[in-house]
Parts: structure tokens; sequence; C-alpha cells
């Protein structure tokens, strides 16, 4: 964690592990040739006691000849705003704080002062949600700046440092309220998990110190493995070649679609039970088949790639067909080629109709003809089907994806759809044995 003249930030909420943690780094200050300062943060949310706790630290670091900072963060605004629990809001911002101030500090290392009991309790807690081994390795005694020196120190160890040298240090009430699950896992489960193995705490921080040790020599092969799979990527959208990963163990495949989701910011929060439903649509979906997991992310399996995005789904413009000649539809990657033909001349080849192409009755048709995205209320005669149909229905029956459907073009003579373009045409204009002119419109793809 250190190897000598770090300036280093500690974490200290007046409270007994943190209240340890900068008096043993005081002691070893001279001999390290450490530089520390500490920051309180005021939560907003104990204000009864913030004052307390501030002066407890205050005097705690002007005895240590330690400079000292305060800053305040708005909990409940933020959990609010984002939707999540007091607790979950409040890491989000106390980390972000931590690392704001060791930059305007000029701090090499950010301390805090977690301890093997915070290590038992991360996991369990993890554990009854139902996490895998990355959960279950718990809190790393380092990540990136972070450093954790008390993470192998049991809080009674803690404790009867601070009685031994006299040290004062205060309580967080809310360190005893039990409608916190990790509260209700320490002032009731452990204890009855001591009454199994007195060294329940050793024993929990030694199990993940394996698994996290476990865990590095998996993401090793991840590292080495995933690089050779992205095909694209960006913040919001990943595109991982679909062969390899059909064939991958499934141990390996969890962590690699685990390590593309954490490297791509829009897709982040995706949990395990949604890796699972990735990995069933790998092994046994169809080209086509996608699903749909929370914040918009969706997750399609192409013909050589998987897609994992979260960007919206691509919505038609309008346009006005240029008849004839061709007009590219940029949104749904296709160009539409229409021309004027006499009804003779139409070829007796109904094997890509709708799909490739489409005729129609050209006398029956209002011109200029539009192309546009559906709409609400949008209704056609579907060929063949004999009466008139909700477009919506039309697109379930057809198990047409619901991020695909407002990027299908509906080519449309004044209020009427006559085309679903690579799909069916309408009944009403369809080219019969009085028809004189024809009207034929050709779909083809633009290359990417």
């Amino acid at each position: 964690m250190l190897s000598g003249g770090e300036s280093i930030l500690v974490g200290l909420s007046g409270g007994p592990d943190s209240v340890c943690l900068l008096s043993i780094l005081h002691n070893l200050r001279d001999s390290f040739r450490l530089n520390l300062s500490a920051i309180y943060i005021d939560h907003g949310i104990r204000q009864e006691e913030t004052p307390a706790e501030i002066g407890v630290c205050k005097k705690l670091c002007e005895g240590l000849n330690v400079s000292f900072v305060t800053r305040f963060i708005d909990v409940k605004t933020h959990a609010k705003a984002e939707r999540i629990n007091l607790q979950e809001a409040a890491r989000h911002l106390r980390y972000r704080i931590f690392e704001e101030t060791a930059y305007e500090l000029k701090a090499d290392k950010i301390a805090l002062g977690h301890t093997a009991d915070d290590q038992a309790e991360t996991l369990l807690m993890r554990l009854f949600r139902g996490s895998g081994p990355t959960g279950l390795s718990a809190i790393p005694p380092v990540r990136g700046r972070i450093i954790r020196p008390l993470i192998e120190i049991g809080r009674k160890e803690v404790e009867g440092f601070l009685e031994g040298e006299k040290i004062a240090s205060v309580l967080d009430s809310s360190n005893l309220r039990q409608d916190y699950r990790r509260n209700r896992i320490r002032l009731t489960l452990l204890p009855l998990l001591r009454e199994i193995n007195p060294d329940i705490i050793e024993t929990l921080a030694r199990t993940s110190a394996i698994l996290r040790e476990e865990e590095r020599y998996f993401e090793l092969i991840v590292t080495k493995t995933i690089m050779k799979l992205f095909s694209r990527k960006t913040e919001r959208r990943v595109e991982l070649f679909l062969a390899p990963l059909e064939i991958m163990d499934k141990v390996i495949l969890r962590k690699v679609l685990r390590r593309a989701i954490d490297e791509t910011t829009g897709l982040r929060g995706i949990s395990f039970i949604h890796i699972e439903d990735m990995i069933e649509l790998i092994k046994n979906g169809a080209s086509g088949d996608r699903i749909y997991l929370p914040k918009g992310i969706r997750v399609i399996k192409d013909y050589a790639t998987l897609i994992l995005t979260s960007e919206p789904p691509v919505r038609l413009g309008n346009y006005e067909l240029t008849v004839p000649g061709e007009t590219i539809l940029g949104e749904a990657g296709i160009l539409i080629k229409s021309s004027s033909i006499e009804a003779n001349e139409l070829e007796d080849d109904t094997s890509g109709i709708w799909k490739f192409y489409a005729s129609f009755d050209e006398d029956k048709l209002v011109f200029p003809l539009s192309a546009r995205p559906r709409g609400d209320g949008d209704y056609f005669y579907p060929a063949g089907f004999g009466k008139r149909k909700k477009l919506q229905d039309f697109f379930v029956d057809e198990k047409i994806p619901r991020d695909e459907r407002n990027r299908i073009p509906l080519i449309v003579s004044g209020n009427d759809i006559i085309w679903v373009v690579g799909y069916r045409g309408d009944d009403r204009f369809r080219v019969t044995g009085e028809t004189k002119r024809v009207l034929k419109l050709e779909l083809k793809k633009l290359r990417d």
C-alpha cells in the first residue's frame, strides 16, 4: 500500500476505525516520510451529531498536526434524483468527494478505515444478494489510489488500541439502527455465527482473500480473451464477435460479458440474472433474437456479433419518394428504387414480393408518395388477409422487435399505407387483371 514519501488523504468520521487509522499512520509518518491530511464528510443526515463529530476530528488533527478539511454532500437529494437508497447515494457521493479532494490536495493515496469486520459483513451481504465470486471477494484492500490499511484487523483490536492509547472517538448512532441490512448482520447474525465459530470474522475475511486471489487469476484470462472479441465499441454500444462466445465455457463467458459491460458507461447496472439471460441468448437464441433489460439496455444476437446497447432505438425520418428514381432512407439503411411500367411488362415472379419489392396499381395511387415511420392509430389491409388490421397488431403477429418498429418504413399514398416495407403490401392497391400501369418499388440494402 505504501512505499514511502506519499501524500495521504485519510477519510475521518470520528468513529473508532478512522480515528485508529489516522493515529497509526501518524505513528508511521516519520519512518515512511508521509504527508497526512484528513477529510470529514457531512452527509446532511444526522445534523444533531455532526458538530460533535467534527469537533472530535478537528481536535485529533490539531493534536497530530494534520491538516483537516470538511465537505458537505446532499445525500437525500441525490438518492431521490437517482432513485436509490440513502446508503447507496451516500457511498456514490462520498467516493466522488474523496477523489475530488485528493486531486485538490495532490494526495497520492486515499486511506479508509475498513476493518476485517467490514469485510465479513460485506461478504455476507453479497452472499444473501446472490453475488458471484467477484462480489464475494468483498472489499479490495487496494483499488486505484484507495488503500485500506486496517482491512485485516478486527474491530475489537481497533477498540483495544484506542483504549490503550487513550484516544477518544465517537459512535455513529446510525450504526445501531436495525433498519439497515449491514447493521442487522452486525448486531444479530454475526453474534450467532460466533457461537458456532468464534473466529468467524477471520474465517470470512480469509474466504474473501482466497476468492480475490482466484479472481485476479481469472481476470488475466479475461483480459487476454476479450481483446480479441471486440468488433466495435462506443460509450453506449458494444459489439462482440459471436462465434467465440457460442463455444466459450460459461465460467469465462460470464466474466467476459461482465468486463465488456463494465467498460461501457451506458451499460453499467446489469445484474447476475441478466448475465445468465444473455448467455442463454448466446447459446440457444436464433439470429435476430434479443432481450430487453432495465435502463433501456438491449442485447441483440446478430448474424456475426452480439450487440449490447443502451442507445435509443432509431426512428425513421419523413421522406418524399422520387418517382421514378431512387430515395435513400438513411435510418433504415435502405434505398427505395421506383419505376413505372406497363402491366404486361411485370414479371411473373412472386419469390421476393413484399420483402424485396412491391407492385401497385399506379392509377389507384395519390402522388407524391412518402415514406414515414409508424404513428398512433395506423392501420392497413394486409395482402391475403382480407380485412383491415391495426399496424401494431401486425407488428406483434410478425414478431417484429419493439426497438425495430420505429425504423420500418411505411410507404404512404395520401393517408393510406400501401407497403410496410419488407413485410406486406396493402390489398386495396394490388395489381389486378384490370391494371394498366404498375408502380414497382424495389428495396436495396445499403452497406454499413
